[in-house]
Order: structure tokens, then C-alpha cells, then sequence
């Protein structure tokens, strides 16, 4: 399937924060070091100063409040800002293990027909573009080892950011890793492999703390970005096989409203994919970004909200036909 120049794009800021998440700690931009006991933040040493028994009371509460609390509200407050203006972008657009869903789950279609384990049938393996994707059971072998290698590569690069990286390279190139090395990479590759085979998708959903917290703050914004379904086109689905679900990374489905996608994240490989199927008609994809005001309509089914129809007063003036006759008054005969 070709990927469309904003597929391409994004491709590109996953792969530059992924060797940036890889390099990191070898390069000393970030990383924790155990045997220091501080972390390291571009090449400085970046301690509270608590346990050098040289500062005043007042001196420690500062340093904690400038080194510690603020760069981690800042950090934080950066992050949920963006993703209540805009969504889960970090998730889409940076994660490490996000891309690396998007690897897994291209090669176990290729192998099973399902992009997950736990898809109830196969996918239709027409691509938006018109293309099929090819399906056979070899390609099981790959896939497994591609996420075992995933795996010893993220347990790997976790124990740099806690351990002198270089001491961690040597010690592997030499087979000379300690023992609680050896079994740190051990677990982690073996719980990590069974995380990106079986629940890469529900850790995104429901267990990553990062993910969970900037959903919250993007369902909170009833104007944030959202991906919105013209659905005064939607007959121009009936020919379409559900593209714009079957690509999704998170396995939603993007014509739905706003708090069934909670876990979205503005991937817009849904769009793309509509992008693709509606080309050859010489049409616009019947998905895109909104924000602002139509944001906020489209989200009013959020909480269970409806647009109010304006109640028009009765009308008290007599039908036709139906003349009355006033009462008499009272003894009155006529």
C-alpha cells in the first residue's frame, strides 16, 4: 500500500524520536544512573543537593521546588496542554511503542489476515489504494522474531537509561554481564514480547499512564481536535470496506463520536485511508481534523448531551370551522 505524504511525514518524526529514544542515554541527553544516584540531563549532573549536608533548610526546600517539582510540572503541563488542544499527538506521532504497534500489527496481518490476535475475522485485504495485501502463514516466523528482537532492544535500551550505557554495551559485546544484568534483560525481553504479541493495543488503552492522562485532558476540551465524519456523504461508504477501520493502529472505529474514541490518536491514518478510497471518484475524504466550533458540536453526544429543538408556543387560535358561541350570562335567555 502507498503511504500518503502526511503517512510519510509522520513516519519520519516516529522514526527521529525513536533514535532519539535509543541514543539518549549513550549520548547523556537523559537518563537515570544508579550508580550515581541522579539523573543526567544533557551531559550535567542534575541533583537536588539534599544529601551534601552544605545547605540551609531553605536551600534544600528550593532546590527541590526548582529542580525537582518544577521541570516535572513543566514537563507534564506541556504535555496535557497539547493533548487538549490537540489530542494524544505525542502517542501518534512520537511514541516508541506506538510505532512499533504499527510494525507488529502490519506483519501479523500479513501473517494471519487479523492485524491483532484478538480481531474476531479477518480483515478485508483490499488497501485503500486498491491493492491486496498478501497473506500467508510464513510470515509467522518474521513476525515472532521481529517482536522478540523489538523486545531485547527495548529491555536493552531500559537498562541504559539506569546504567552506564557504555558499561552495558561492553558487558554484552564481551558476555560479560553481571547477573542481575542478565536477568533484567531476561524478564523484560520475555514480558515485553508477550506485551507487544498479546495486549499492544489494551496497554496503549488502558495501562500507560502517559496515554491515559492526555485522553482525559482531550475529552475534557469539547473544541479540541477531533477527527469528524461527514455524515451528510455517507452513502458514499455503501462501496467502501471499512478502510478507514481497518487500519487503525488502536482498532477503533473513526465514524464513531467523540467518547468511543477516547483512546484515538490522531494518527490519521483513518483519514489518509478515506483520502485513498474517495481519489478515484475525484472526491474529498468524508474524514478530516476538526476543531473550535465544529469540534464542539460534533462532541456534544459527549456526555450524553443533545441539541435542544426549540418548543414552539401552542397555538390557542380556534381551528377552522370550529366557531364558539359566548356564553350567556347568567339568567340570561335567548
Amino acid at each position: 500500500m502507498s503511504r500518503s505524504p502526511l503517512q510519510r511525514k509522520r513516519g519520519l518524526f516516529q522514526m527521529s524520536f525513536f533514535l532519539l529514544f535509543l541514543l539518549a542515554p549513550p549520548l547523556d541527553i537523559f537518563r537515570l544512573d544508579l550508580h550515581l544516584g541522579h539523573f543526567i540531563l544533557f551531559g550535567q549532573d542534575w541533583t537536588l543537593g539534599l544529601g551534601t549536608g552544605e545547605l540551609s533548610a531553605a536551600e534544600m526546600t528550593l532546590n527541590v521546588i526548582l529542580r525537582g517539582f518544577l521541570p516535572l510540572a513543566l514537563v507534564a503541563g506541556t504535555v496535557l496542554l497539547v493533548a487538549w488542544r490537540w489530542g494524544r499527538l505525542y502517542c501518534g506521532w512520537l511514541c516508541p511503542h506506538f510505532s512499533m504497534i504499527e510494525v507488529i500489527n502490519r506483519l501479523m496481518q500479513k501473517a494471519s489476515g487479523k492485524p491483532s490476535l484478538w480481531e474476531t475475522a479477518a480483515v478485508d485485504p483490499t488497501q485503500p489504494d486498491g491493492s491486496r495485501l498478501s497473506t500467508s502463514s510464513s510470515y509467522w516466523l518474521p513476525t515472532v522474531l521481529l517482536i522478540i528482537s523489538f523486545a531485547f532492544i527495548w529491555a536493552l535500551t531500559l537498562l541504559t537509561y539506569l546504567l552506564p550505557p557504555f558499561e552495558i554495551y561492553h558487558n554484552l559485546l564481551t558476555a560479560s554481564l553481571t547477573p542481575n544484568q542478565w536477568r533484567f534483560l531476561l524478564v523484560a525481553t520475555f514480558l515485553l514480547s508477550i506485551e507487544f504479541t498479546f495486549a499492544r493495543h489494551f496497554f496503549c488503552r488502558y495501562a500507560c499512564a502517559v496515554g491515559v492522562f492526555q485522553s482525559h485532558a482531550w475529552m475534557a476540551n469539547s473544541k479540541a481536535m477531533v477527527v469528524n465524519f461527514d455524515r451528510q456523504r455517507a452513502a458514499a461508504c455503501l462501496d467502501c470496506n471499512k478502510a478507514c477501520d481497518n487500519v487503525c493502529p488502536m482498532r477503533l472505529k473513526p465514524r464513531n463520536i467523540k467518547r468511543k474514541m477516547f483512546a484515538c490518536t490522531e494518527c490519521a491514518q483513518c483519514i489518509s485511508a478515506c483520502s485513498q478510497v474517495q481519489a478515484p471518484k475525484n472526491q474529498p475524504s468524508l474524514l478530516k481534523w476538526t476543531s473550535g466550533q465544529d469540534a464542539e458540536e460534533i462532541s456534544e453526544t459527549l456526555l450524553g448531551k443533545r441539541k435542544k429543538t426549540p418548543i414552539k408556543a401552542p397555538d390557542c387560535s380556534p381551528c377552522p370551522g370550529s366557531e364558539t358561541t359566548p356564553k350567556s350570562s347568567a339568567g340570561g335567555m335567548a
